[in-house]
């Protein structure tokens, strides 16, 4: 935040976006979550107990007494534990990369934002925001 209060500071006109992934922590992919923390030198017994915890679960609706068929769970870090947030921000902290706009993340929301004291700087906002889109 000191960023932006720079920029206000020295007169500039700021933009800001505030976003936030609509239900990100039940849309990880478990493979990818696995590649991303082995691309963070995740391995070894840490990588397969991680692997293991999110491997192998089913999951059922029950409603009035009937319930529906087991089905696989290949998404999604389990909410309400300890480690589920930290998997999630693992799983977005490359989500900024390819971003010329400033960019700061907090679990499931996320602010970008940009000095528009230019035509150009609100194009680029625009664009980041394209490159997050897409």
């Amino acid at each position: 935040m000191e960023e932006l209060t720079k920029y206000l500071d020295s007169g500039y006109a700021v933009d800001v976006l505030y976003l936030q992934f609509q239900k990100a922590f039940d849309k990880v992919p478990h493979n990818t979550l696995i590649t991303k923390l082995a691309a963070h030198h995740v391995d070894g017994n840490v990588l397969r107990w991680n692997e293991n915890w999110l491997s192998n679960r089913k999951q059922r609706v029950v409603l009035n007494g009937h319930c529906s068929g087991w089905i696989a769970v290949v998404s999604g870090v389990p909410q309400g534990s300890v480690l589920g947030p930290l998997l999630f921000l693992i799983f977005i902290n490359d989500i900024d990369e390819l971003l010329i706009s400033k960019m700061y993340k907090f679990a499931d929301d996320i602010k970008i934002f940009h000095a528009v004291d230019w035509d150009v700087n609100v194009s680029i906002l625009k664009q980041d925001l394209c490159k997050l889109a897409s």
